[in-house]
């Protein structure tokens, strides 16, 4: 029988699983959406049993796809939506909380109080993070304290703590393992990225009990072993890393320059930069990520909040559109934006601002503003909101961003691709397989099970689908840029 790796990429907006052979190549796949769940404005959540039911389907069905029976499974890797935070009974299994999702700003108010507190200098140096409601141990501490129960038994060791990894790793071994690691672990505020491990002093000023923390294991290495009805039992489960860093192990960029950006839900930067943390002046993140071994290395990273979820709410809240792959055809309509920006600040702006408060804008308007308008101020501020973390890394690492390795769904949209590379004035590189971040997770899965040898074996598996190259003048991009910024000054 033909052996493969499996993996599973749980995401924000849904669940997809694919199948590789061990050429890379993709034997079978399977994709289920996840509901959103908006229980206030600013507030996003998941069911996390809707979670976990979705993405053993997927699993099921793309293993069937690849020809179920007749491939032999050698390991299961998973990557998935990072501060997205559970808690669950230990015993039981059973969720305390629906999931509060990255996205959700209901925690901005104690985000408030930590600063106005004087942690904020700690938790920088200790994270590389900011204090931002983005990130999960605020969203734990918030649990914590509107349920005074739930945090007694928490202290007890009867709840648990996990993002999304943690969850899935917990449920596919049948509950026997309650791990994580680094890449998810470091986009908590509570792990200490120079020490690699959970930071006492960081527990007690977010108020995180540690007998509900996950142990912390390597990216690369059997975590434990399937036990669920519908898989096949007792294979290692090997790989796992948080979503961004999965892509960009699986973009190849391994060495300390290299970038990616990732198109999905939200947008996200990041340049590899080794096994040195660097320290941001100019509102970027310091995260842990993969070296080629699947070892601990650090990057740079911004993270943007609203990307593809600008185009969704063009689809779904303003009906502009009835399908994402129409978007490209209809911004082609203009010549130019005519001055009209939209600044996608659903949920505040992430990198480099980190304004929680910020709110949505769409500028510059006329009378003869229309759909092909709207839809092509959302592409175009996928790009901004790019190059305003370009600008950012080229600052802080002091190394020119000389090429873009670019994934994720958005990335298939061609003239936002070429809008991307003509704003930022460098080549952008979109792989023949865009979904990297399983990609990434499932090689790092292979290697610890020896399913790949080496990480040299992995480089033949990533494919150069398009190279777009620069074609508008730079006084043209500048300008536009300018325009771009002097409409996120108003919001």
């Amino acid at each position: 029988m033909p052996s493969a790796v499996m993996a599973i990429d749980q995401g924000t907006t849904g669940n997809t699983a694919l199948v590789f052979s061990q050429a890379g190549e993709i034997l079978g796949r399977a994709y289920t959406t996840l509901p959103q769940h908006y229980p206030r404005p600013g507030w996003v959540e998941h069911s996390p049993e809707e979670i976990w039911d979705g993405s053993v389907q997927a699993m099921r069905e793309a293993l069937a796809n690849a020809g179920g029976e007749t491939v032999e499974l050698e390991a299961v890797g998973i990557t998935n939506q990072r501060e997205t935070t559970v808690v669950w009974d230990r015993t039981t299994g059973i969720p305390v909380h629906p999931a509060i999702v990255w996205q959700s700003r209901q925690t901005a108010g104690l985000c408030e109080d930590l600063r106005k507190a004087g942690h904020e200098d700690v938790i920088r140096a200790k994270t590389g993070l900011v204090v931002d409601a983005y990130f999960s141990g605020t969203k734990v501490r918030w649990i914590l304290d509107r349920y005074p129960e739930i945090r007694r038994r928490a202290e007890a060791g009867e709840i648990l703590f996990g993002t999304v990894d943690t969850w899935l790793l917990w449920k596919l071994t049948g509950g026997k393992v309650h791990a994580t690691e680094p890449t998810n672990a470091s986009r908590t505020l509570l792990y200490n990225i120079h020490d690699q491990r959970w930071d006492p002093e960081l527990l007690d000023i977010l108020g995180v009990p540690a007998a509900m923390l996950p142990e912390v294991r390597p990216s690369s290495g059997v975590l434990g072993k399937t036990a669920v009805d519908g898989l096949p039992s007792g294979v290692p489960i090997a790989g796992m890393a948080g979503d961004q860093q999965a892509a960009l192990y699986g973009q190849g960029c391994w060495e300390a320059g290299q970038a990616k950006s990732t198109y999905g839900t939200g947008c996200f930067l990041l340049m590899n930069m080794g096994d040195q943390a660097p320290t941001s002046s100019h509102g970027l993140l310091t995260t842990v990520c993969c070296d080629a071994h699947g070892q601990a290395a650090y990057a740079l990273e911004g993270s943007v909040f609203v990307a593809g979820a600008a185009v969704q709410w063009l689809r779904d809240e303003l009906g502009l559109i009835q399908d994402a792959a129409d978007t490209a055809a209809i911004a082609a309509q203009l010549d130019s934006n005519d001055g009209v920006y939209l600044v996608p600040a659903f949920t505040g702006l992430g990198a480099p601002y980190w304004n929680g408060d910020a709110r949505g804008a769409l500028v510059g308007l006329t009378r003869g503003s229309g759909r092909a308008h709207f839809v092509r101020a959302a592409l175009e501020s996928i790009a901004y909101q790019t190059r305003d973390v370009v600008d950012a890394m080229n600052a802080d690492s002091g190394v020119p961003l000389k090429e873009l390795r670019v994934d994720g769904g958005a990335s298939a949209n061609d003239f936002l691709m070429q809008f991307q590379a003509d704003v930022l004035g460098v080549s952008v590189d979109r792989p023949e397989m865009v979904e990297t971040t399983a990609a990434g997770s499932a090689f790092l899965a292979g290697l610890a099970v020896g399913f790949w040898t080496s990480p040299e074996d992995l480089r033949g598996a990533r494919q150069r689908q398009a190279l777009f190259k620069p074609r508008m003048s730079r006084g043209e991009s500048e300008a536009l840029y300018d325009g771009w910024k002097s409409a996120v000054a108003r919001v």
